[in-house]
């Protein structure tokens, strides 16, 4: 059992620490506070020792220097039962510290509100609190770190049962979560610091858990969901229904960046981790109904993102058929009484995509058990412009809309991926196959069973066609232009197919793999 006999206060977040000082002052234990938090517990009524009592010194530099001081850090360090440790102690005025309760400038809350004002986010570095809680943390034999308010209320209820005495099993817990906290804080601020774009020499990456799950992808894996920044996961909320699950956070994310590829009003249905049914409307009811109708039978049980607001109408479709998550910018009040029904069904409203604008910024990550892959986004679509016709036939200015669509949504879909796409809504979707020819049978597959006419519909593919069957293949299914990456050494096989049936063929001179 560690001895808690003085503890240091020091916190920019004062929520609960009153509670908290009050509870050690009634057990005895001296408090040593700074600044701020000094004057909010004695205004409470608690006795505090101020720190430059401790240190003898005032703070400097505006409040930059309060605890970087051999009173504070020895108090921490020194090991109670190495009889050299207490003699340098006594030797040099150092008193021991027993507890720990410090938590960090906010910085990733001052990023996300003042933008641009530099200054502002480089005074947010905390210095002096990581430093005091990793000091801490490393001598959690004889230190209790408390480092977030949601551990008040078990710290003092434990040094209460036996009076003035913690655990060392649990120190050491509250010591790992420590550096877990810090790690997590100098990752982002390794985040704000770096070039958006630069592959940086070392990888940083650390997160606060949002939730707990019930599970992972499967009942017998463990998960929880962790996030960092101001992005997505902390502008999205929810309304009603059961927890998101693992598959619902990856599904969704997934949906969201398909969403973001398009101005107009549109309907994304993901199951899997990839569309299976993207179609623009006049209304978010007509853009949900063409999308499901894209393959009715794969949108069961999926996750639905619209990007308008979202009304009556669609909310009795979506009422219609099991879904797991549905989302939209807004719901009606109308909208909102119809879905309640739907007791289990995840309602999301949706941020503004334009404020996905630091999830687009960020590294993707992946994790290959002890590696890590690390990637920049994919850079977003840029139109049409730079397309090059290599066909006899060239596309009209409809048909050109129509191939921009479909790559869009191709951008999105696992590869190897084929989409077939007619007047804004996808017909058919070949994803996740080993070759492109079953891709391109996959998507003809879908587009007849869900009864669509293919004839004068266009085709996308993710990459290029190493042989001419898909060309052959689209010939037979009635397409009637066709876009993909260009770069295949068989490129003047597959061009001379489409002029062979007559097909316009679009190189956009862009790959996009999806794994």
């Amino acid at each position: 059992m560690i001895q808690v006999k003085r503890a240091l206060l020091s916190v920019y977040d004062k929520s609960g620490i009153l509670e908290f000082a009050r509870a050690l002052d009634a057990l005895g234990i001296e408090i040593i506070s700074t600044g701020g938090t000094a004057r909010h517990l004695t205004g409470g009524g608690v006795r505090v020792t101020p720190i430059d009592q401790l240190s003898g010194l005032p703070d400097l530099f505006e409040g930059r220097l309060k605890t970087l001081t051999p009173q504070v850090h020895g108090g921490l360090l020194m090991r109670r039962d190495r009889a050299e440790d207490r003699k340098q102690a006594e030797d040099h005025g150092i008193a021991p510290i027993d507890l720990l309760c410090v938590n960090l400038y906010p910085f990733e809350e001052t990023v996300a509100r003042s933008g641009a004002d530099r200054a502002s986010c480089i005074e947010m570095i905390d210095i002096g609190g990581p430093a005091m809680i990793r000091a801490a943390a490393k001598n959690h034999r004889h230190v209790v770190v408390v480092p977030s308010p949601s551990h008040y209320e078990a710290v003092a209820a434990r040094l209460a049962e036996t009076p003035g005495q913690f655990p060392e099993q649990e120190a050491a817990r509250l010591a790992a979560e420590a550096f877990g906290l810090t790690c997590t804080y100098d990752a982002a601020i390794y985040r704000y610091l770096r070039a958006e774009r630069e592959m940086p020499e070392y990888w940083a990456a650390g997160g606060k858990r949002l939730q707990g799950l019930r599970y992972g992808e499967n009942p017998n894996q463990q998960a929880s969901c962790y996030i960092s920044g101001e992005g997505f996961w902390k502008r999205v909320a929810q309304l009603q229904g059961k927890e998101l699950s693992y598959n619902n956070f990856a599904d969704t994310w997934a949906a969201w960046q398909c969403l973001g590829e398009f101005g107009e009003t549109a309907c994304v249905i993901i199951k899997h981790g990839t569309p299976c049914g993207v179609a623009l409307g006049a209304s978010p009811a007509e853009a949900f109904e063409r999308a499901r109708d894209c393959d009715a039978l794969s949108a069961f049980g999926g996750i639905v993102l619209l990007n308008r607001p979202a009304d009556e109408a669609v909310a009795r479709l979506l009422t219609g058929m099991f879904l797991e998550v549905v989302g939209a910018p807004s719901w009606a009040e109308d909208a909102k009484v119809v879905l309640k029904k739907k007791k289990n069904l995840r309602l999301l409203t949706l941020p503004p995509q334009s404020s996905g604008g630091a999830d687009a910024a960020d590294l993707r990550f992946r994790s290959l058990g002890e590696a890590v892959l690390v990637q920049t986004p994919m850079p977003p679509h840029t139109g049409t412009a730079q397309w090059k016709c290599v066909t006899e036939a060239e596309p009209d200015g409809e048909t050109l809309r129509e191939l921009d669509f479909a790559w869009r949504v191709t951008r999105h879909v696992r590869s190897n991926a084929i989409v077939l796409s007619k007047n804004g809504q996808s017909i058919g979707l070949g994803c996740g196959q080993t070759s492109r020819i079953d891709a391109a049978e996959v998507a003809l597959l879908k587009a007849q069973r869900a009864g669509h006419a293919t004839a004068g519909s266009v085709l996308a593919s993710d990459a290029f066609f190493p042989f001419r069957d898909v060309v052959d293949r689209a010939a037979q299914m009635g397409v009637s232009a066709i876009v993909q990456p260009g770069g295949s050494r068989r490129d003047n096989e597959s061009i001379a197919a489409c002029n062979q049936h007559g097909i316009a063929m679009l190189l956009t001179g862009e790959r996009v793999f999806m794994h």
